[in-house]
């Protein structure tokens, strides 16, 4: 995914920057040097934007703003680069840029962190109220007039936003944290619980908020389950509980300057959900501008990057944590799962063996390096890590489901099938309805030739829930085609075909449906087309028997099967 905002200037802008010659005029035959450092340098920045090399793209662009600095287009980009790269000419530049919400954004930072309270506020004052800063400009308003001794006016200016429906939820948090600052102990409680009442889903960072006032409060019970329910909403957390719980009444905000990033943060978040990356780094970039820090924030900006495929620079993001911190042993695993991505997996899994020492009591590092044993296909080595992760748990529930499935996958790679089984059951034991659990078991199953009925209701349940997974749904027409009802197999089959075009085994099974439906041709295209694909071993050497058995029957030589 690219950095669409960060790419403002399209190639014709390139094209016009360079000063082509007017029209009735033929151009000549070379470029002007100036012109032509203009667009290699407009070129460079735009793919280092692109690859998030934003310390590489600032330089480009700043390049060619000092060939053109009349280029408003060229501006918001060595900004916005800048920005992103921690660069200090973002501030020179964001000051050119009166009517840029993320320029005016980081400007009000510069002044909060110098204490110009009444600056940043009037500076807000200018911003318009429209998209995001609808949302954001009345909490930041609340915070800098918070940070200038202005309590009154800051509950003042959130007050007409916590009695309106509409992100109650986020007001009601951001009142309570001011309130809790300033010593307001009723009107802390009061908006405390009404935020735990409007947040749907709580999250671990308005847990540990929450968690921290009631500690604070004598409630040290309280705040412990406060923890650990949330906790169990967000297990890939849980291995964090223990530093958590040790200090519960740790301010997660301690001034102005920490509530604007914790503003930053939550926007980011919501940003996040609905895939709007871009906006959603550059807040997470305002938030470390004020708050380094703030490893909350570290944490989704690499969980941004991983998903746009740069381990790298999501490993440099969460370099500088320190072993202090209350969310290590989570940073930890993500810089395993990262090292994983970036293709140094004996990095991960030495990241995960110090895991396994740093919490020996925790069963997460051990399920990480199973995953990523099994992802490497090493079956054995990953069954004996979930060997260990299952040990640590405390009462298998719901969520532990994922485990035994995990577990049994690797078990069943193995050839370790009544351990598998078992594992299986114990899944559905735990999640009875789990899809993706009733479609191995079910396809397991169809592949022993044994309890086809009970198999395809197991797939036929798992389908409902996912009609447009082409592999479960690839198992019904599996199932069906073994049942003996070719033409549903077949029907059922071209569709999964249509859902996963690229998976080996899936066409491989339309070829089979085809050859039993008397449409030997199209079987034969099938298999083919099933080996370029890359199957597992084990279907390679299905699909080569099939054809080789197919070409013989039909008295194909290698000559006339040649493309």
């Amino acid at each position: 995914m690219k950095r669409s905002f960060l790419l403002l200037v399209s190639l014709l802008s390139a094209c016009a920057a360079a000063n082509p010659a007017p029209r009735g005029q033929a151009a000549a035959s070379d470029p002007p040097p100036a012109a032509e450092r203009l667009s290699g340098a407009f070129l460079t920045g735009r793919f280092a934007a692109q690859e998030d090399d934003l310390s590489y793209a600032s330089d480009a662009f700043l390049r060619a703003l000092a060939l053109d600095p009349s280029s408003r287009e060229l501006h918001q980009q060595a900004f916005l680069t800048s920005l992103l790269a921690g660069r200090p000419e973002a501030a020179r530049l964001a000051r050119g840029l009166t009517d840029n919400l993320s320029a005016q954004l980081y400007l009000v930072d510069a002044d909060a962190l110098a204490g110009s309270w009444s600056s940043a506020e009037k500076r807000l004052a200018g911003v318009s109220r429209q998209g995001l800063a609808q949302v954001l400009q009345p909490l930041l308003v609340a915070w800098v007039q918070f940070g200038g001794g202005r309590t009154d006016a800051a509950m003042a200016t959130l007050k007409p936003f916590i009695d309106a429906p509409r992100y109650r939820f986020v007001y009601s948090l951001h009142g309570a944290l001011i309130a809790d600052l300033a010593g307001r102990t009723g009107d802390a409680a009061r908006l405390y619980r009404q935020a735990q009442a409007e947040f749907g889903a709580p999250t671990l960072e308005l847990a540990r908020m929450v968690a921290s006032w009631q500690a604070r409060q004598g409630q040290l019970a309280e705040a412990r389950r406060t923890l650990s329910a949330t906790i169990e909403l967000n297990p890939e957390m849980g291995i964090a509980l223990p530093a958590l719980s040790a200090r519960p009444g740790e301010r997660l905000i301690r001034n102005a300057t920490d509530g604007m990033a914790e503003t930053y943060l939550m926007m980011a978040a919501a940003l996040r959900q609905q895939e709007a990356n871009d906006l959603s780094a550059v807040l997470l970039q305002l938030a470390l501008q004020l708050r380094p820090d703030f490893t909350p924030a570290r944490l989704l900006g690499a969980d941004i990057l991983e998903g746009t495929r740069h381990a790298a620079a999501a490993l440099t993001l969460l370099a500088p944590v320190p072993a202090s911190d209350p969310l290590i042993a989570v940073v930890q695993l993500r810089r395993a799962e990262l090292q994983q991505q970036s293709g140094a997996t004996e990095a991960a899994l030495a990241t995960l063996d110090q895991a396994t020492r740093d919490y020996p009591a925790r069963p997460e590092p051990w399920a990480m390096k199973g995953d990523l044993l099994r992802s490497g296909h090493r079956y054995g080595e990953a069954v004996t890590a979930y060997d260990e992760a299952i040990k640590r748990l405390d009462a298998p529930g719901r969520l532990s489901w994922v485990l035994f499935y995990d577990r049994g996958v690797a078990l069943e790679r193995s050839k370790q099938w009544p351990r598998a089984e078992a594992d299986f059951q114990k899944a559905l034991e735990l999640a009875p309805d789990q899809p993706y659990v009733l479609n191995y078991l079910g396809y397991s199953w169809t592949e022993q030739g044994r309890d086809l009925g009970a198999a395809r209701a197991m797939i036929e349940r798992a389908v409902r829930q996912r009609p447009n997974d082409g592999a479960i749904v690839d198992s019904l027409g599996w199932v069906m085609l073994r049942q003996g009802d070719v033409p549903g197999a077949v029907q059922v089959l071209e569709r999964a075909v249509e859902l996963v075009p690229e998976d080996a085994a899936v066409n491989g099974h339309l070829g089979d449906a085809y050859w039993a439906a008397g449409r030997q041709r199209e079987a034969l295209y099938q298999w083919r087309r099933a080996v370029t694909l890359n199957p597992e071993p084990e279907e390679a050497t299905r699909l080569k028997a099939r054809l080789h058995e197919a070409e013989q029957a039909l008295g194909i030589t290698a000559a006339s099967a040649a493309p």
